[in-house]
């Protein structure tokens, strides 16, 4: 919100349009995150309901469509793997069909019938999405942006699943609110090996690393090893 005070005039508020770009200003900081490990082909907890990375939140064949297990499979699972900057964080044992610089937050706007219920009132950038708000096959979510940083490491990752623990958080992902998941150390975010790595993260599967982070646009993303390869593909929510 911009405010200017006209001389003679009343004080004008200049509020921009959900879905006008006017910088990373115009979303929040989140500081002091916790900031927990997943990967594609992760199964950490099969009585679950959110306890399988074969599928996502927002693709129901994600390990098919990513390219496989993003990690190392032993023993018929699929593990994750330390990432290094020789090869710009990617797996060493895959080749990804999709951006390996991925990550969630809490707000399902497919899946969790309260947030696809708000997701037009809350969602910033929903302006970009005019006459999708009913239509389940769009994420006003899915492959957006975000700045992550660790001290002085900086990197970008995309959304690409929803959670942990929380599946409607708006005050917390679109607003200045701590996150109301308690469960894996109250974490509200999980990301990749690959950010894992780019982050420089102490554990390469733990509950203890902590990140500041904040949308962005694309527009907004330097080049890097998360622009290689960039995800655009829409939800998929097939047999």
């Amino acid at each position: 919100m911009i405010r200017l005070a006209l001389p003679g005039t009343v004080l004008l508020l200049i509020v921009p349009l959900a879905g006008c770009s006017t910088g990373m200003a115009e979303y929040p900081v989140h500081r002091d995150i916790v900031a927990t490990t997943f990967w594609v082909g992760e199964l950490f907890d099969a009585r679950a309901a959110d306890g399988s990375q074969v599928y996502s939140a927002y693709d129901s064949a994600w390990r098919q469509h990513y390219g496989g297990c993003d990690g190392v499979v032993t023993n018929g699972n699929c593990e994750t793997e330390r990432r290094s900057s020789e090869n710009g964080y990617f797996p060493r044992r895959m080749v990804p069909k999709e951006n390996p610089f991925y990550l969630d937050l809490p707000f399902d706007d497919i899946g969790d019938p309260q947030a696809f219920a708000m997701r037009a009132r809350v969602v910033p950038w929903a302006g970009e999405f005019a006459g999708s708000e009913g239509d389940r096959t769009v994420s006003f979510m899915k492959n957006r942006w975000v700045r992550i940083s660790r001290g002085q490491r900086v990197c970008y990752g995309q959304v690409e699943d929803a959670g942990p623990g929380v599946y409607h958080d708006a005050a917390y992902v679109f607003g200045t609110a701590a996150p109301l998941n308690k469960r894996f150390n109250g974490a509200g975010m999980d990301v990749s090996p690959a950010l894992n790595g780019c982050l420089g993260f102490t554990s390469l599967n733990g509950q203890s690393d902590q990140v500041d982070w904040q949308f962005v646009s694309r527009a907004e993303v330097p080049d890097g090893p998360w622009s290689r390869i960039i995800t655009e593909s829409p939800v998929f929510q097939g047999p």
